[in-house]
């Protein structure tokens, strides 16, 4: 009976989801994708499920939820959509939990062999968590450290962009109402500080696998959006943001 119970309240929670996608225009279905050998899960009790949306505009497919979330974001500010904060290009070690421990970086390793959030002094000569930098690790599903499950990996700055293209606004309003359910997450400085405001408005910030050009190229394209505008912009490689897997 009780086994009985639980598959009905189960399969309860995969209609709701189900749902809210075909509510806001995706198309959602489960996957048996398995993550990388050796993924820490920050929560192993609820590891994140790995359920597809596709927006039909774009044809794209997506994760369903940010990495570490424990379920889709029933409002911007759901805490338990939230998900982890991975410094760019870093494996899921253990780093981007949000109780991780700290110690000073950087690291010449691609894998730094611990689950401590590296901090980076700011200023310091390329803000990032590796010396020398590796612009690798996250290109696509064979980068050295993509976090994602097996068949998805980190998208792209023009998929984000395109993606926010077909929002209803240009704003953190926006980013929910879309497929894709966007929560403002926060993210965690690189000096440690996890903070979900940052200009005095909360902010949601999820990085992207491209790296920066220019004046700029010691830093990664990251997806940023908060209540007024949202937008695509080059961020510090030793900041904690969200990770949004896409599928290959």
């Amino acid at each position: 009976m009780k086994k009985l119970l639980l598959f009905f309240f189960l399969l309860s929670c995969y209609q709701v989801e189900k749902v809210q996608a075909q509510l806001f225009g995706g198309q959602l279905k489960s996957s048996s994708s398995s993550y990388p050998p050796g993924t820490v899960h920050c929560n192993p009790q609820n590891r994140t499920a790995v359920v597809e949306v596709t927006n039909p505009t774009t044809g794209k497919t997506w994760m369903d939820r940010n990495l570490g979330a424990e379920r889709v974001a029933a409002s911007s500010t759901d805490a338990l959509a939230f998900g982890d904060l991975y410094q760019w290009g870093r494996g899921a070690d253990g780093h981007q939990c949000r109780n991780s421990g700290a110690r000073n970086g950087p690291s010449s390793l691609n894998q730094p062999g611990h689950d401590d959030f590296l901090l980076i002094q700011l200023g310091s000569a390329t803000d990032d968590w590796r010396n020398p930098q590796n612009n690798l690790l996250w290109q696509g599903v064979g980068g050295v450290n993509n976090p994602c499950p097996e068949g998805f990996r980190v998208p792209t700055e023009t998929e984000f962009r395109l993606e926010r293209l077909t929002w209803a606004s240009n704003t953190s309003a926006g980013a929910f109402n879309s497929v894709l359910k966007l929560p403002l997450a926060g993210f965690r400085e690189q000096t440690g500080a996890i903070s979900l405001v940052a200009e005095g408005s909360s902010y949601g910030f999820i990085w992207s696998s491209t790296v920066s050009t220019g004046t700029t190229s010691n830093r990664a394209e990251a997806f940023a959006y908060y209540p007024d505008r949202a937008y695509e912009n080059p961020y510090a490689r030793a900041r904690g943001y969200s990770v949004r897997c896409i599928k290959n």
